[in-house]
């Protein structure tokens, strides 16, 4: 069950492109929509280290994440939900690793980021940095096969396949 649970969980974290980030410092929560490209089951973004949801996870790296489409029939509704930390990525293997997995699924975006001449676009990215939620317990959610039905997976289907 679990491999399956798995394969559907991938495949609906490859079809979707944003995620909410919820953060919070001290007892105050905030939540920030970003752009993320999956490795797996891990989830890389990218943003200013100085924006509200960097700044808190610079005080707390617990996070919850929801990846979801906005659905108008809620017998329809599936979706991510998943609690775990994220990782300033800092390594230059792994800001490299970071960046091949958002440039096959942006291929575009990171042209004119990458590029001098696309002026404040190229400006602005040499200013952030990649992060990466790593989950500790993720639920998949699908009304499609009952109301409320909430599977999770655990154990090792979390766990990265070893390299």
């Amino acid at each position: 069950m679990s491999e399956e649970l798995k394969r559907q969980i991938l495949s609906y974290i490859e079809g979707h492109n944003t995620m909410t980030l919820g953060t919070s410092h001290g007892d105050v929560p905030w939540a920030a929509t970003v752009f993320y490209a999956s490795d797996g089951l891990r989830l890389y973004f990218f943003s200013a280290p100085d924006s509200r949801h960097c700044q808190n996870l610079a005080a707390n790296p617990r996070v919850a994440v929801t990846v979801q489409e906005d659905y108008r029939d809620w017998r329809r509704i599936k979706g991510i939900q998943l609690e775990g930390k994220v990782v300033a990525v800092d390594s230059l293997v792994e800001k490299g690793k970071a960046m091949i997995v958002y440039a096959r699924k942006y291929p575009e975006v990171m042209k004119i980021f990458t590029n001098p001449a696309s002026g404040l676009l190229y400006q602005a990215f040499l200013k952030v940095k990649f992060y990466c939620v790593v989950p500790e317990r993720i639920f998949y959610i699908d009304n499609e096969q009952g109301f409320g039905k909430r599977q999770e997976l655990v154990g090792a289907g979390l766990k990265p396949a070893r390299t």
